[in-house]
């Protein structure tokens, strides 16, 4: 099927008893056994599984042509058990630009138990090969990453790191399903921020990994970490995903739309220093994207001509953007990136990174326009 198709449907089978289209929220969370002691339902506890949590990874599962997918309470609920399937001793390989929330998690917290990590441009293959230790376990990607949007060769990355015994891992909370299908490309496993695109309306909190095919052991690995762990997705949390996913396509698709205008707009502005958005030509990843992305998304960031303050000040000028973190809802938003990210942060200081919203793509224009100005 189509992606369209699938978001619609995915998940969302005609309930056989009740004959309902809209899939029902079970908030159960226990389950009654049958009188010889098994479970009819294959329920037992909802830690263990949920029968709409069950609807929502499977529907994960099929956007991204995965085997078997694992809903969390967060993103970074989700890193954590993809890195918790290592073990002490093991060695990962991250982006230099990597999410600081995974920065953090590795260095303050993870190291302490043993694992250790290099951070490598991964916009070149043959750094990422230099990095390679005998005990490498995983290569994790973020392409497009946050918030440079600095593009990584997912297929190549993918077969250095099965030739050398390791797990290829990609974030692909920035460009989506309908955008980029990594697994495809060759990944292991997939993670998103269902939080961001898949939730789609700022009111969800979660996180998700989906396993390709063949990968019987990280599945199994994998379930054995979120039930023990604990750190699983609500039912009513699982239910406001089913229901934001059928407009997916639809949403990312016009506010990438408005994104690539908003790009275009700044790349000539005379205030702005650089544009980060892999859509534009001038930009490094562009020929690289178009090859392994459908659209360049609806996330772009930009550098002022000045300093971090200069960058500060047209980030409190605007009117139809709203200051704030995070992405992939229906708002704009703008934010001052690293003075969220800390003191160890390799974003310029004149850097602001916006997530395109659904408003019409002139107004955005015109904020940004009044607010440079």
């Amino acid at each position: 099927m189509n992606i369209e198709t699938l978001a619609v449907h995915a998940g969302r089978e005609v309930e056989g008893d009740t004959s309902a289209v809209t899939p029902s929220l079970t908030l159960s969370t226990t389950f009654e056994r049958a009188e010889d002691g098994s479970f009819p339902s294959g329920h037992i506890y909802s830690r263990l599984s949920n029968p709409t949590r069950a609807r929502w990874e499977s529907a994960l599962a099929q956007l991204e042509h995965g085997s078997r997918a694992f809903a969390f309470s967060s993103g970074q609920a989700a890193v954590a058990a993809m890195l918790q399937t290592l073990s002490a001793g093991d060695h990962v390989i991250l982006p230099h630009d990597l999410y600081h929330g995974v920065r953090h998690l590795v260095k303050e917290i993870l190291s302490r138990w043993g694992l250790s990590a290099t951070f490598v441009d991964m916009r070149e293959v043959d750094y990422v090969a230099r990095a390679i230790q005998p005990n490498t376990r995983l290569v994790w990607l973020e392409t497009p990453s946050n918030p440079a949007l600095n593009i990584a060769n997912i297929a190549q990355i993918a077969e250095l790191a099965h030739a050398h015994g390791a797990f290829c891992g990609v974030d692909n909370t920035w460009a989506s399903p309908i955008w980029q299908q990594p697994l495809v490309l060759g990944a292991d496993v997939v993670m998103h921020s269902t939080t961001k695109y898949l939730g789609g309306h700022s009111d969800v909190l979660g996180g998700a990994l989906i396993v390709r095919e063949g990968k019987d052991d990280l599945v199994t690995r994998l379930l054995q970490i979120q039930q023990l762990s604990g750190a699983v997705q609500s039912p009513f949390d699982c239910w406001l995903l089913l229901r934001s996913l059928p407009t997916l396509p639809l949403r990312v698709r016009a506010q990438t739309a408005n994104a690539e205008l908003l790009a275009k707009f700044l790349h000539q502005h005379p205030r702005v220093e650089v544009v980060h958005y892999p859509g534009l030509p001038t930009h490094r990843g562009h020929d690289l994207a178009a090859e392994q992305m459908r659209g360049f998304g609806a996330m772009l960031s930009f550098q002022v001509k000045g300093s971090g303050t200069d960058a500060m000040n047209v980030a409190a000028k605007v009117k139809v953007f709203t200051r704030a973190t995070s992405l992939g809802g229906m708002e704009s938003l703008i934010e001052h990136r690293r003075s969220v990210e800390g003191a160890d942060s390799p974003t310029p200081d004149a850097l602001l990174r916006v997530s395109v919203g659904l408003e019409h793509a002139d107004d955005l224009i015109a904020d940004l326009a009044q607010a440079l100005e």
